[in-house]
């Protein structure tokens, strides 16, 4: 075995030119692997990072209940339809002594409760609509960090105080400390001071979302007591799933995963890791077709040679042995220098957690280079690759390959 790996080398480097130009193939191959692993892992963590990592991994959401109706005898004509306001608001009334039962779970970091609707924000002619959220003062990053988003002012918030997003306080020219008017969809009116404007980087938070403090937003809808919402955030977002049964059972509440509103969002990045599996499938195929070919050449080129072993009493397995070693040796030659390139290349690219908002590149992660897993399938494609050659040229007749 070791002659036959002696042999392999030789034949290597009596060719050296070819010999590298293979490998740089090879190590090309591998570095795209590499690179596609890196970036494909980066930007589905980078995704999730700042969609699911930003929103509630389990919410539990007041129901809606639709105004009352008064029915005739026959029970198909509706005589009156009764509506206590201008618009119904479903509250979750018993959250203050179930919080501590779903804050005491395993795996849960906090909660926040809240009270949502919607409203106009007005600067003298100015009037943009806007998403209200009311969130309790001192746990206003427990869902999304806000207090990491903040460009300008704080994120507490205080009585009488609104944070909104930056791009909409570029599109009503809004500075911190000005005073606005915020109406709430109840038509209850409130002044409020801009204490801090923020950039989460997507269009939808920056653009139409203003936060207020729980007890504002009490006045603002006329809700004394309760919530309209509870959000749960957890240490591992991917165990919402199971998790959102256990906190239905516990608290009676419809609770429910992250994974059933974002389904759009996990379709997304499945599509997306097939297409990187497709690629790097290709990158292999290439490392194989191409291991393939030159060995065959070289079977080709080398027929009087391996017509002389033959008949100096080499086996076929012998033979066979040396083209195998060679495919070898190729594939983890240019898996090494593929995988050292292919990590000196990614520390050039800023890390993924580095990332801000609007900030602009490749959130690549070096950590999912997937290098000995390059590698190790580099050398296996490359042993396949080289069974082919391998058979051909053992089976060449000693007569017939001494005589060519």
């Amino acid at each position: 075995m070791f002659y036959a790996l002696k042999i392999a080398t030789r034949y290597l480097t009596a060719s050296k030119a070819q010999t590298a130009l293979l490998v740089f193939g090879v190590a090309i191959g591998v570095f795209i692997f590499i690179f596609m692993s890196a970036l494909i892992g980066g930007l589905a963590e980078f995704i999730m990072m700042r969609t699911a990592g930003d929103m509630a991994h389990i919410t539990i959401q007041a129901e809606a209940v639709d105004p009352a109706l008064l029915l005739a005898d026959d029970a198909r004509t509706i005589l009156l339809v009764q509506e206590t306001t201008s618009q119904a608001t479903a509250v979750l009334k018993d959250t203050p002594a179930l919080i501590p039962l779903i804050e005491a779970l395993p795996g849960v970091i906090g909660t926040s409760q809240q009270i949502n609707g919607s409203g106009f924000l007005t600067r003298g002619a100015q009037v943009t609509q806007v998403s209200i959220n009311g969130l309790e003062p001192g746990r206003e990053s427990v869902i999304a960090n806000l207090a990491s988003y903040i460009t300008e002012g704080t994120a507490n918030l205080g009585a009488g105080g609104v944070l909104v997003g930056k791009t909409l306080a570029d599109d009503m020219d809004l500075a911190l400390g000005q005073t606005v008017r915020l109406q709430s969809s109840s038509g209850i009116e409130a002044l409020l001071t801009i204490t801090g404007i923020y950039e989460m980087g997507s269009g939808g938070p920056d653009r139409r979302q203003a936060y207020v403090s729980l007890a504002t937003a009490r006045t603002l809808f006329k809700m004394p007591q309760g919530v309209t919402r509870v959000e749960i955030k957890l240490v591992d977002l991917y165990a919402a799933d199971a998790l959102a049964p256990r906190i239905k059972a516990l608290t009676g509440l419809d609770a429910k995963s992250w994974t059933e509103q974002a389904a759009q969002l996990l379709e997304a990045l499945q599509a997306q890791a097939q297409t990187g599996y497709i690629l790097k499938a290709f990158a292999l195929l290439t490392i194989i077709i191409g291991v393939a070919s030159a060995l065959l050449l070289s079977t080709y080129r080398r027929r009087p040679e391996i017509g002389i072993m033959r008949a100096m009493g080499a086996e076929r397995w012998f033979v066979m042995v040396v083209f195998v070693a060679q495919g070898a040796l190729i594939g983890l030659m240019g898996g090494l220098f593929g995988a050292a390139a292919g990590y000196g290349v990614l520390l050039a690219f800023p890390s993924r957690d580095s990332f801000g908002p609007g900030q602009s590149g490749l959130p690549i992660d070096i950590a999912q280079g997937a290098y000995g897993l390059a590698i190790l399938l580099t050398t296996l494609g490359a042993i396949l690759a080289s069974i082919l050659p391998a058979r051909a040229a053992a089976r060449l007749d000693p007569v017939t390959a001494i005589g060519q």
